[in-house]
């Protein structure tokens, strides 16, 4: 079955005047156009394409590669603004509706917007919604408190940033706990830090605990080793200088520094950490 939304692949068929006839498994075809079809392309051969439909609703194939597909979030720009909503850019010739409808608040040229990728079941259309919170799961969390995750940063609020956890969950990144920048439309990876009682979910750029200090204990090793065996920063260091330098916070480096010192792989002094030299 050919599914309008998503990456699959399909196999050539036949060259036709407009481009290449691709079909599935079952026999289900639909046009790759002449513009997307590579040289080598022959009838017989598999090749990866997502499927969308174009201006006359027709399902047709592409080889570029959108932004988000069926199901999933992303931060798109808005390209323009017409009397049946929005258009966005996701990488795609045509663009991608919001319509009005679906919009939480009237969206503006030019500026970025969180939103979610569905298929209108009246039209069959792919359209964007910034009405998050319909496709967002807030009873059933399947997340453990430590589990690595992947995040898309949203909007910034006064205490950090909303993100949206595995495309599936929202939670809250706190400015206070962030050692590097981020800006809305990052994708990273993250950790699941408290799961509170009313499904609210704290996250954190690194492992909550000690499971994340033997790593960046690691990474001060490398950095003092390049540095003949010295690091000019301490537990008095302002928080900024040690995430600019170690791209960790100051809880963590301070953290790291101490299973060095156990380990007696380093000494620290009051005008930094030096490497005990074997």
């Amino acid at each position: 079955m050919i599914e309008i939304g998503k990456y699959q692949t399909l196999k050539a068929a036949r060259r036709i005047a407009h481009g290449m006839a691709l079909v599935d498994e079952e026999g289900d075809d639909v046009l790759l156009p002449k513009k997307f079809v590579p040289e080598s392309l022959a009838p017989g051969d598999d090749i990866e394409v997502f499927v969308y439909t174009d201006s006359e609703d027709w399902p047709v194939a592409t080889t570029q590669r959108p932004k988000v597909t069926l199901g999933q979030f992303a931060y798109l720009q808005v390209k323009e603004v017409t009397p049946f909503g929005a258009f966005l850019d996701w990488g795609l010739d045509k663009d991608l509706l919001a319509p009005f409808a679906e919009q939480a608040r009237k969206m503006e040229r030019g500026k970025f917007y969180l939103v979610y990728l569905l298929l209108d079941e009246q039209t069959d259309r792919l359209i964007a919604s910034t009405k998050l919170s319909k496709f967002l799961e807030t009873e059933n969390i399947k997340l453990a408190e430590g589990e690595e995750v992947g995040l898309l940063i949203g909007p910034a609020t006064d205490i950090g940033f909303n993100a949206i956890i595995n495309h599936r969950y929202r939670g809250l990144l706190y400015k206070s706990e962030l050692f590097r920048p981020l800006q809305p439309g990052d994708m990273c990876k993250g950790y699941v830090k408290t799961i509170r009682p009313d499904k609210k979910i704290d996250l954190a750029l690194q492992r909550p605990g000690y499971a994340h200090v033997e790593p960046n204990a690691q990474k001060i090793l490398q950095v003092l080793e390049k540095n003949n065996g010295f690091l000019g920063l301490h537990d008095k260091s302002a928080p900024e200088e040690i995430a600019a330098r170690l791209q960790m916070s100051k809880k963590t480096f301070k953290k790291a520094i101490g299973a060095l010192y156990k380990q007696r792989l380093i000494r620290i002094e009051a005008d930094g950490v030096y490497l005990i030299q074997g």
